[in-house]
C-alpha cells in the first residue's frame, strides 16, 4: 500500500471541490429541511408522472417529500425513488442525463432497493424509446458540451480522473496489478485478480508476443500489464501515459521488481509515440481519445508499427453512435467517448490495416464491476473519511450505472486485433488463444 504525500491528498481535496456537486446538508440525506416545504403542487404531481413517462412507465416509483408515492405501472415496483425536495423534479425534467448524478450524489435523491437493478430498470427503459432519445439530443446540443481531447486538454481530462491518489484505486481495484479496465472470466468463479491475469494471458496471446519483441503500450494505468508482459513473455516495453500519479506508482513497482531496462514508463501523450515496434496495444485508452483523433491515432500506429507488426486496442465501445453520460462526462470522465466499431475503422482504414480479430466481452466488464463495485461498497466509510459524502456517493453512482449500462447491453467492450494489411504472417486458427501453458 503506498503512502501518499501532503501533495497527494491536496490533489484529493482538489479533486473533491472539482466535482462541483452542490451540498445541501441535514445529516442522513444531505438536504436542508428549513428550505423544504412538505406541500406537493399538482405541478409537481405532473412533473414526477411526466419523468415516468419518458421511461415508458417503468416498474418504479418515485416518493414524493411528503411521502406520497406516485407510480404509473400496475406492477409492484422494483425500486422506489425518494424525492427529497421540489426542485428536484423540475432540475430533473430540463437535465436528467445531467442532474440525477449531482443530485443523488448530494443526497437529494435516494433509490430504495438494488441501486445496480433500478438503473439497469431505467436504462433498458429508456434505450427502447424514440421520444426519450429525441430529449436526450435536444438536451445535449443545448446543454451538455463535452470536453475536448487536444494534447493540452488530455493531460487535465487525465488528471480530473486518475490523479485523486493512488491509495484511493487500491481499495477497490485488483491487488496485484491494479488493472482498471475490463477483466475475463473463462471461469465464473475466479477470483478478481486471477480474472484480471486471465485478461492479460488473454490479450498477450492475441498479440502472439514472444521473446525479444519490441512493445509499445499506449496509456499504461499503473503499469502492471506492461510488467507482466516484460515479465511472463519476455519483451521490452515502453509504455506511455501523462497521468503523473499513475506513473510515478509503475516506476517504483517495475523497479521493486527488478524490471528497470526491460520495462520505460514515459509521461508523455500517445500522439507522440517514437521509434518502431513490433507490437502495438492500448488497453482502456481509447475511450480518452474522442473521436475527432482516430485518424491521428492511426496515423502514430502505421508510423511506428513494425511491416510485420500487429496490434490490438481494447476499448469500451457502443452499437450505435451515442455520447456518454452527461453526468459522467462532466463529473467523472472529461473528454471520455465509447466508440461504435464501425467509428473504430477510422483509426484503421486510412493506412489499410486489417482487422484480424474481433470480441466483445461486455458481460465479462458487468462481472469486473460487480467486484468493483463490492470492494468499494466495502470501503464506503473509508472513502467518505477520505473525501466527503458526496465523493463516495458520486463513485458508487458511477461505478453501479457502469454495472448497469453493460448487463443492459447500452456499453460494450470490445478487442480488436490488427495487422498491416500486407503481412502474411497471421494464425490460420484461433487455436492459439486457449493455449493456457
Amino acid at each position: 500500500m503506498e503512502v501518499v504525500s501532503a501533495m497527494d491528498k491536496g490533489i484529493q481535496k482538489n479533486k473533491v471541490v472539482s466535482l462541483n456537486i452542490p451540498i445541501l446538508t441535514d445529516g442522513a440525506h444531505g438536504v436542508d429541511v428549513s428550505q423544504t416545504s412538505s406541500r406537493v403542487s399538482s405541478l409537481d404531481r405532473w412533473i414526477a408522472r411526466k419523468l415516468l413517462d419518458l421511461l415508458d412507465h417503468p416498474p418504479l416509483a418515485l416518493v414524493l417529500w411528503n411521502g406520497e408515492e406516485i407510480s404509473s405501472s400496475a406492477t409492484t415496483p422494483d425500486a422506489r425513488v425518494h424525492i427529497r425536495d421540489s426542485e428536484v423534479l423540475h432540475q430533473l425534467l430540463v437535465n436528467p442525463s445531467l442532474h440525477f448524478g449531482d443530485l443523488y450524489s448530494a443526497g437529494r435523491i435516494d433509490v430504495d432497493g438494488d441501486l445496480v437493478e433500478f438503473l439497469e430498470t431505467a436504462y433498458r427503459a429508456a434505450a427502447s424509446l424514440p421520444k426519450y432519445h429525441k430529449l436526450m439530443a435536444a438536451q445535449t446540443w443545448l446543454f451538455n458540451r463535452t470536453h475536448p481531447n487536444r494534447i493540452t486538454d488530455s493531460r487535465d481530462n487525465i488528471h480530473h480522473h486518475y490523479d485523486i491518489g493512488n491509495d484511493f484505486y487500491e481499495l477497490w481495484l485488483d491487488s496485484a496489478a491494479m488493472q482498471y479496465t475490463c477483466a475475463y472470466f473463462p471461469s465464473a468463479d475466479l477470483t478478481l485478480e486471477q480474472a484480471q491475469r486471465a485478461k492479460m494471458d488473454h490479450v498477450c496471446r492475441k498479440l502472439r508476443l514472444k521473446p525479444g519483441d519490441r512493445v509499445v503500450e499506449a496509456g499504461s494505468g499503473w503499469g502492471g500489464f506492461a510488467r507482466h508482459m516484460a515479465k511472463h513473455y519476455g519483451v521490452r516495453v515502453t509504455s506511455y501515459n501523462i497521468s503523473h500519479q499513475q506513473i510515478v506508482y509503475a516506476r517504483e513497482k517495475a523497479k521493486a521488481e527488478g524490471l528497470d531496462g526491460k520495462v520505460v514508463y514515459i509521461e508523455d501523450d500517445y500522439r507522440l509515440i517514437a521509434g518502431e515496434y513490433d507490437v502495438f496495444v492500448s488497453i482502456g485508452m481509447l475511450e480518452h481519445v474522442g473521436r475527432n483523433h482516430y485518424r491521428d491515432l492511426g496515423d502514430v500506429i502505421h508510423r511506428c508499427l513494425a511491416p510485420d507488426g500487429r496490434g490490438l486496442i481494447h476499448s469500451i465501445g457502443r452499437n450505435k453512435p451515442e455520447p456518454i453520460n452527461a453526468w459522467i462526462e462532466k463529473r467523472i470522465f472529461p473528454g471520455g467517448y465509447p466508440p461504435t466499431l464501425r467509428e473504430m475503422m477510422d483509426i484503421f482504414e486510412a493506412h489499410e490495416f486489417s482487422v484480424l480479430d474481433i470480441e466483445n466481452l461486455r458481460l465479462h466488464y458487468a462481472k469486473t464491476l460487480e467486484h468493483w463495485l463490492a470492494r468499494f461498497n466495502r470501503h464506503a466509510e473509508k472513502i467518505e473519511r477520505m473525501y466527503d459524502s458526496a465523493f463516495m456517493r458520486a463513485w458508487r453512482l458511477y461505478l453501479a450505472g457502469s454495472t448497469a449500462g453493460f448487463s443492459a447491453g447500452t456499453l460494450q467492450l470490445f478487442q480488436v486485433v490488427f495487422t498491416r494489411g500486407t503481412n502474411n504472417d497471421i494464425p490460420w486458427s484461433r487455436a492459439h488463444l486457449y493455449e493456457t501453458d
